[in-house]
């Protein structure tokens, strides 16, 4: 079994389901409401662990009840959590409308430990950008031992985090956010050129652009619900490396099981699994 080592944050998620989403001040009214785990790397992890994966979140929760309980979901999704402990646990609001498109809300936790523990053994690893220490100490280790490391490219990726990883995998907005230029095309050879790994960007139905040229278009759904699906598809991307696939073939599985997601509202318990993407 691949195993996977995911370093970053970790979310209580308190989802709000709308017709459309809210605009300006006033009162907003919600068809339903869920409370859910969530955050880019927690996101990642369940989603590898559900794929097939053996996975190790590397994350900090406070020490309070929503750390308890994230926890506690975390473990009932075969995932380990690895969580330092201190301060307040990072939460976000979600509003998610009829097309599947949301909107968040995030606190990102306060007065979290900062220092990383000693790391588990992997196959590969990913990392978001949200405990830097810990990315830095996880993408250093595969790199050192010659394995894939992942960085999710969101906004406000450093470029020195950037530097450690084998791949990175920005997305539109964190694309731009990083190089500063609009353009897409231009923007991935520019951030190709500053980096010296493998450089790509998700844009959702288009599926993944690598810099190299290769293009990976995504499955054409009918979208209820985004939410996590970017998350996803960096854990299906970094386990199907993690087994030695191929650049092409490992972004098609992450394509495919994101894609998947998006015709399924709700949060990890509807990710899914591997015999899903078998005949996908």
């Amino acid at each position: 079994m691949t195993r996977l080592l995911v370093c970053g944050i970790a979310v209580m998620d308190y989802v709000h389901r709308m017709d459309v989403l809210p605009e300006g001040e006033g009162k907003h009214r919600s068809h339903s409401f869920e409370r859910i785990g969530g955050g880019c790397a927690a996101n990642a992890a369940v989603g590898a662990a559900r794929l097939g994966a053996r996975v190790t979140l590397l994350s900090r929760a406070g020490r309070d009840g929503a750390g308890d309980e994230l926890a506690a979901l975390l473990d009932g999704q075969g995932v380990t959590p690895m969580l330092v402990r201190g301060g307040r646990t990072p939460l976000s609001s979600v509003m998610v409308d009829a097309s599947g498109e949301r909107m968040i809300v995030n606190f990102p936790g306060a007065d979290l430990p900062t220092v990383p523990p000693p790391l588990p053994n992997f196959d590969a690893v990913l990392a978001d950008c949200r405990w830097p220490e810990a990315a830095e100490a996880a993408l250093g280790a595969a790199r050192a031992a010659g394995r894939p490391g992942v960085l999710d490219g969101e906004k406000y990726t450093p470029a020195t985090l950037a530097a450690q990883a084998s791949h990175v995998v920005f997305s539109a907005p964190g694309l731009r956010d990083f190089t500063g230029i609009d353009a897409l095309d231009r923007a991935l050879a520019d951030a190709a050129s500053r980096l010296p790994g493998a450089v790509a960007y998700t844009d959702g139905p288009d599926g993944v652009r690598w810099a190299d040229g290769l293009h990976v278009p995504a499955p054409e759904v009918d979208p209820v619900d985004t939410l996590g699906a970017g998350d996803l598809w960096h854990g299906a991307f970094t386990l199907a490396l993690g087994r030695g696939e191929a650049l092409d073939a490992a972004s098609d599985f992450a394509n495919r099981a994101a894609a998947i997601k998006c015709t399924r509202a709700g949060g990890w318990e509807v990710y899914p699994v591997a015999r899903d993407l078998e005949g996908s």
